[in-house]
């Protein structure tokens, strides 16, 4: 986890170094090679292996080793004190030790007659909103187990029964004031103020298909995909103000109508899946399900490009790295890691188990987080 290069102060090693450490460090070595040599039943699901596991230590390796310390409270003394001794710690050592030792665990939460979730969000250290396949958005409140529904906006027109596809997407802006979210017809798009989720703004008029995803360009823009290959660009002005009666009580808002303010079609797409913005390259960059990346140019909202990607089964989600270098594609079977600036392919990495796909990945510097498989069960959230 640590190591601090000792000085010695009299003599010529620092108190550290002593020859038992080294047999000792051998034995640990061989020990866990045997139990890594081990046949088991059960695979483990995290592995991790040291430097010293592919080839034998040298003499220098050894005579650092020797004189280093790797105690923690060494680490925590050195620095304290602004020695000048040579010092490190692993910053991924937590992770590592919570993973290899099964520390991480999932809480199933039971979800009773609703039917597959397909989005979810945190909105604060604990309460989660989801939406799921049978039109509820739903908060979850981690420590209490307590589990509301938020009633959903109805547009001006009373759409047929088969609109309601479910809500395929959930996003919160930058400032984290508000949310977008899908509404009652799952061809438009409400807006919620946070954190006390009153219905503000329902946008209408732009999509005559499911929303597949919403994105945030800033605190006042964003974008929506559609099944129907259209993109619109919408504005929810900062003009929603808490208002008050007589008696101090907090009068409900009253939901605002809005249309969008450009309509695009995207070319060469089949069914608009997935939006991420790029916001050092200033581009936007969607997803189709016929196996195409499109770039968009956010300051002209007008598209610049399309690529095709290697496969086209199933290309259901997108994420970006966080200094906005890297894409990850989620398919049906494995996850492609694009190029930001060429689109082209830099990593394809196979699904751990064949058949399984990605709903929802979020690409956190160089670590894929898997939130969401493609299918969840119909009375569990994990």
């Amino acid at each position: 986890m640590a190591q601090t290069r000792r000085v010695p102060v009299f003599g010529s090693r620092p108190p550290c170094a002593y020859q038992s450490r080294l047999d000792e460090r051998s034995l640990q070595l061989r020990m866990t090679r045997m139990e890594r040599n081990r046949k088991s039943d059960k695979p483990e699901d995290f592995v991790c292996y040291e430097d010293s596991d592919e080839e034998e230590e040298s003499t220098m390796s050894l005579c650092t080793m020797l004189n280093s310390s790797y105690n923690f409270v060494d680490y925590i003394r050195n620095r304290e004190y602004g020695m000048r001794e040579y010092r490190s710690i692993n910053q991924n050592h937590g992770t590592r030790h919570i993973l290899t030792h099964d520390l991480f665990k999932e809480q199933s939460i039971p979800l009773k007659t609703m039917n597959k979730v397909f989005c979810s969000q945190w909105l604060s250290s604990k309460q989660i909103v989801f939406g799921t396949k049978c039109n509820k958005l739903m908060v979850y409140n981690v420590k209490s187990h307590e589990l509301d529904q938020i009633p959903s906006i109805k547009g001006r027109i009373d759409e047929a029964a088969d609109q309601q596809s479910g809500i395929h997407s959930l996003k919160i802006n930058p400032s984290r004031t508000l949310l977008a979210t899908g509404a009652y017809n799952s061809n438009e798009i409400a807006v919620y103020r946070l954190p006390t989720l009153d219905p503000i703004v329902l946008a209408e008029g732009a999509h005559k298909d499911w929303i597949f995803d919403i994105e945030w360009l800033d605190d006042e823009f964003f974008v929506s995909g559609s099944r129907d290959t259209k993109l619109a660009l919408w504005q929810v002005q900062d003009k929603y103000q808490e208002k008050y009666d007589s008696d101090g009580d907090l009068i409900q808002p009253i939901t605002q109508f809005l249309n969008p303010a450009v309509i695009r079609s995207c070319k060469t797409a089949q069914k608009v899946r997935a939006i991420t913005f790029n916001k050092n390259l200033k581009e936007m960059v969607t997803l189709s399900l016929n196996g195409y990346v499109h770039v968009w140019d956010v300051e002209r909202f007008r598209q610049k490009f399309s690529r095709r990607l290697s496969s086209c089964q199933d290309n259901v989600c997108m994420a970006m790295k966080n200094d906005s270098s890297l894409y990850a594609v989620g398919c049906r079977s494995y996850t492609l890691l694009l190029d930001s600036r060429t689109l082209h392919t830099i990593k394809k990495i196979p699904a751990r188990y064949s058949g399984c796909g990605l709903y929802i990945l979020v690409l956190s510097c160089l670590i894929l987080n898997f939130l969401l498989a493609t299918y969840f069960s119909n009375t569990f959230l994990k």
